[in-house]
């Protein structure tokens, strides 16, 4: 099925020749417009996904509406100063408060979205056959709370995504979240983890949870090409019309990744200065982890 989806993908676009039946009644032209039936089948086969995005689209115009002023490192301050959602050293490899390092800028909900990793000396993420899910250095480790709070939302639909041979999403998934879990901590200020792994919640809804208590394992669920750990804090419970929320994270170690634009070529050089007092907030390119678990 995954090869059919993918098939489909490439057919639809020789639907381009056939652009000169606008021009012409040559019987040609007419079967080659046929080729865009493909891109109908490829849409009803991904349908939840595509509905997905179109409410994040949606989103992009409404937040702004819904929030005034859109929150930010400027005017807006957290109740809570975090900590990281795991044990250990992980590497940052998403995530920033400026537009250069940003998870998804243009997304508000994931615009203070991080992706989490855990890596070796040379920078890669998994041992041996990078097919298998187990042999990936994150896969399974902890998920931990990243403060006190009360689970309002989990949800355990998913299986993991597979690992495609092309870096690209698997063409399967029903939602781009994989299983995911909320955690309220103060009002308008809930925890999104995402990409966990089928069956490891040990918390469910209505829960109680500490800062540092294990939740959860990594996985690969959802919208991912590997494991990782998705993690944001947004205002509202929702996912769909959420603004995202600048993170301030408390007692966490930070080093930067030496040679780290080996592994990554996009820009690592960020317009806000993360030096300052600001230093709380991190970036693509750190090792992080707590000092107290």
């Amino acid at each position: 099925m995954r090869v059919f989806i993918k098939i489909t993908s490439y057919l639809k676009w020789i639907g381009l020749l056939g652009l000169p039946i606008f021009f012409s009644d040559a019987k040609i032209w007419k079967f080659f417009w046929l080729f865009w039936l493909f891109a109908i089948i490829e849409l009803l086969m991904m349908l939840p996904i595509f509905i997905q995005l179109l409410g994040q689209l949606i989103g992009m115009f409404a937040i702004p509406i819904i929030n005034k002023p859109v929150p930010n490192v400027d005017n807006y301050n957290s109740k809570i100063d975090y900590s990281l959602p795991f044990t250990g050293e992980w590497a940052v490899i998403n995530g920033g408060v400026d537009t250069e390092l940003s998870h998804s800028w243009t997304i508000n909900a994931q615009r203070y979205a991080y992706d989490f990793i855990k890596v070796n000396r040379e920078l890669k993420s998994y041992s041996g056959d990078r097919n298998i899910l187990e042999n990936y250095l994150c896969y399974g480790q902890p998920i931990t709370s990243p403060a006190d709070g009360i689970v309002v939302e989990v949800s355990n639909k998913c299986q993991d995504s597979k690992i495609m041979p092309d870096h690209s999403t698997d063409p399967l998934i029903k939602d781009i979240r994989g299983n995911y879990i909320v955690i309220k901590h103060a009002e308008d200020e809930y925890s999104f983890i995402a990409h966990i792994k089928p069956d490891s919640f040990l918390v469910q809804k209505g829960d109680k949870v500490k800062r540092y208590q294990k939740i959860a394992e990594c996985g690969n669920s959802g919208n991912t090409t590997e494991p990782h750990i998705h993690f944001h804090i947004q205002n509202r419970q929702g996912f769909v019309l959420s603004a995202g929320l600048p993170i301030k994270f408390k007692d966490i170690n930070t080093d930067e990744i030496k040679d780290y634009d080996t592994y990554d070529k996009r820009i690592s050089s960020p317009s806000f200065d993360y030096s300052t007092a600001k230093a709380s907030y991190i970036h693509r390119g750190l090792i992080v982890s707590n000092k107290f678990e």
